[in-house]
């Protein structure tokens, strides 16, 4: 799969005011997103998440190493003329309507206005804002502008969306509706990166992540693959088995429970999965399922971030 986004030693240090030390803010950053992926860029306040996307869309410069969109530098107009971008705390024109904002947007594309008509109906129908197209934006929630944000950031309909931090501030209902926007844009073919320390959300979309602590990269891979590579537990639900084989299976498990007749066993990960299997069913027993405990991503970052402090 060909590369969207190429992180390649990425160093970026600050220096407050000229009497203070220099502070190192990304540290050796290196980093791929292929096209297609739903890439989240995960870490907490602080690590760093921010500054790199900023050095992504030149408006920052690196200290060292390159940040490549599409192969291309940044800085170059040809690859901005392909993605889309929602900064973490936008700044839009109080007085301007949700549609006058969106129009002006389509112009900096240079949109003809046929198609840049369709096109803002479109979105303002996307992120569930056509009643509020003739309202000034200074009359948005935060939740709104959220909105209006995604949808400015999707108005030249890019190949790549980034999104610094997109479901900060927004309700249940509103973070459902944005995870429902980001997999109809990976199904459309975009690439989506997205930043969030929101964890139990981005689990639900995410193809890939990676984990940044104090401007280092912890962990980065395929995210079905790096939670099932820690399985705490197995959880074996059975049926019509005798007590004294319920008391065998007990002394495997970690913990067991019953309901109506029903016997649930969470074994220990490196437990004889067979060989408990077997016991049932020599009981008579019924297997109903056999079912891993994976960590989750939540229970896997924390765990990282607590390693590298």
């Amino acid at each position: 799969m060909t590369a969207v986004i190429q992180i390649k030693g990425l160093y970026k240090t600050y220096q407050k005011h000229f009497w203070m030390p220099r502070q190192t803010v990304l540290k050796g950053l290196n980093l791929e997103v292929e096209a297609g992926q739903i890439f989240g860029f995960l870490g907490p306040n602080g690590a760093g998440k921010t500054t790199t996307i900023k050095t992504l869309m030149g408006i920052i410069r690196p200290s060292a190493g390159r940040a490549l969109l599409f192969g291309k530098d940044p800085w170059d107009i040809e690859p901005k003329q392909r993605i889309g971008f929602l900064p973490e705390s936008p700044y839009f024109y109080d007085y301007l309507t949700g549609l006058e904002f969106l129009v002006f947007c389509g112009r900096l594309f240079n949109i003809s206005s046929v198609v840049l008509k369709s096109r803002i109906q479109e979105l303002l129908a996307l992120v569930n804002l056509s009643y509020a197209a003739d309202l000034q934006m200074r009359k948005y929630s935060k939740g709104m502008l959220q909105r209006i944000g995604l949808a400015q950031a999707l108005i030249n309909d890019p190949q790549l969306v980034v999104l610094d931090e997109p479901l900060t501030g927004l309700d249940p209902l509103g973070r459902k509706e944005f995870k429902d926007i980001i997999l109809n844009l990976k199904a459309r073919g975009k690439t989506v990166f997205f930043s969030s320390h929101i964890l139990p959300d981005a689990e639900m979309v995410c193809d890939a992540v990676a984990i940044i602590n104090k401007g280092k990269l912890l962990q980065v891979g395929n995210l079905a693959d790096l939670l099932n590579a820690r399985i705490k537990a197995i959880e074996l639900n059975c049926r019509n088995i005798p007590e004294e084989t319920a008391g065998k299976m007990k002394s495997r498990s970690l913990s067991s429970n019953t309901i109506n007749g029903q016997w649930q066993f969470n074994l220990k990960a490196e437990a004889d999965i067979s060989g408990a299997i077997d016991l049932v069913k020599a009981a008579g027993g019924d297997i109903i399922s056999v079912i891993p405990q994976k960590e989750s991503l939540e229970e896997y970052f924390s765990r990282e971030v607590a390693g590298d402090a």
